[in-house]
């Protein structure tokens, strides 16, 4: 990493801390945003010559409330802010700052504006889409590739969405304990998606994304105390610990994808499984699997596995069967067919497959899967097309290299 290639991440970050305290001061979304980017090309400049700050979000926070109060002031033909070259001298009133601006009994600004993103008056595709562009800072790229819709259409429903909270009056005030209870399940869905975005893009830069995997699980441990006994923020909790227990496994040295079975379980972080195994046992203990315990649960029975030999997919075919009834999805049964494939053959999963074709056409895991299996059939050449078309469709360099690996295996 070169001198000041750690900015990028810091501003990154620390943007949905400082976007969200922003917003809330000034309650308006443009105002926040322009505040923060304008802070972010003031840190390019400060940063490189008097280093990083104490608190990067603080400091973003500081300086692009001064920043948006300057230009309102100018707007008004007021007195403008001091000059960039003062703010060093303003950073000892950082810590001060922000405890005013967080005032609310949430005790955490990124929380609450999910909160208020995601409003009912919203639809919930909506709601969670404005979230993660507003509050995590994603492309429209990045939020269509996590629906499997189009750019243009992403884009079109994010900008309905922020019209339609710019519009309404009680857009930015913070909900109450009912109003917190009705739009739990929408927060749940919109933490776990900034997850997978961060855990689905690390092949290839994790040091990148990694950062969104932690503050998703910061975020649920942030909902867990205000829910303590809602054992769906177990299960999302625990879904994503025993997940990103993974990491550091997931990678080869040259940055090729390590398939779950092949993986060095030494690599694999064991306080965080022994964390979301806990979550796991005491969501079954509280209440009716909802769909984050089930696939916690089955994140649970890998874990538990000391070898790949050992892995019980009898139980994971059962809960996936169980998922699929609670939450029918072409994604689930392709992931069930996996199992399938353990348990009672490849020509079994390929069968639950076919339904699936139209529907997961532009999915890479799909023609992932049914290409192994293929191969695992001897049907080199329809293997050879499957993985072709998954090469097609790979988000990333790692998921292409991959894919082009068991294409060498079939040639040889």
């Amino acid at each position: 990493m070169t001198e000041v290639a750690w900015i990028g991440p810091a501003l990154a970050a620390a943007r949905p801390q400082a976007v969200a305290a922003l917003l809330r001061y000034f309650r308006d979304l443009d105002v926040a945003e322009e505040a923060f980017q304008e802070a972010s090309l003031r840190a390019l400049k400060s940063w490189p010559v008097n280093g990083p700050p104490r608190d990067p979000a603080a400091w973003l926070i500081f300086v692009g409330r001064n920043s948006a109060l300057d230009e309102l002031r100018r707007r008004n033909k007021h007195d403008s802010l001091p000059d960039d070259d003062v703010i060093p001298d303003a950073e000892n009133n950082e810590a001060a700052l922000v405890e005013r601006l967080d005032s609310s009994a949430y005790q955490d600004d990124v929380l609450r504006l999910l909160f208020v993103c995601c409003q009912p008056d919203l639809p919930a595709t909506q709601q969670i889409a404005v979230a993660l562009r507003i509050v995590s800072g994603l492309s429209v790229q990045e939020i269509a590739r996590a629906f499997l819709v189009s750019e243009a259409a992403m884009a079109q429903r994010i900008t309905r969405a922020k019209r339609a909270m710019q519009e309404s009056a009680v857009a930015f005030e913070t909900p109450g304990p009912v109003e917190r209870a009705e739009r739990l399940n929408t927060v749940a869905a919109m933490i776990y998606l900034l997850f997978n975005e961060g855990y689905s893009a690390s092949g290839g830069e994790a040091h990148v994304r990694v950062p969104l995997c932690e503050e998703a699980i910061r975020l649920a441990r942030l909902l867990l105390r205000l829910f303590p006994s809602e054992s769906e923020i177990m299960g999302l909790a625990a879904l994503m610990l025993l997940q990103h227990a993974r990491a550091a496994a997931r990678l080869d040295a040259t940055g090729n994808i390590v398939l779950l079975d092949d993986q060095d379980r030494h690599l694999w972080n064991h306080a965080l499984i022994a964390e979301g195994l806990v979550l796991v046992e005491k969501a079954q203990r509280v209440g009716i699997p909802g769909t984050y315990q089930l696939q916690a649960a089955i994140a649970a029975v890998h874990a538990r596995a000391a070898r790949p030999q050992d892995t019980d997919w009898g139980q994971i075919d059962q809960i996936y069967a169980v998922l699929e009834v609670l939450q029918p999805s072409p994604v689930v049964t392709l992931n069930r067919a996996v199992a399938v494939s353990k348990v009672r053959g490849p020509a079994a999963a390929l069968q639950l497959l076919e339904p699936l074709a139209r529907p997961l056409a532009g999915y890479f895991h799909y023609f992932g899967v049914k290409g192994a299996l293929l191969k695992e059939l001897g049907r080199a050449d329809e293997a050879r097309v499957a993985f072709n078309q998954a090469i097609a469709l790979a988000r990333t360099a790692a998921e292409a290299a991959h894919i082009r690996m068991n294409l060498d295996r079939l040639d040889k």
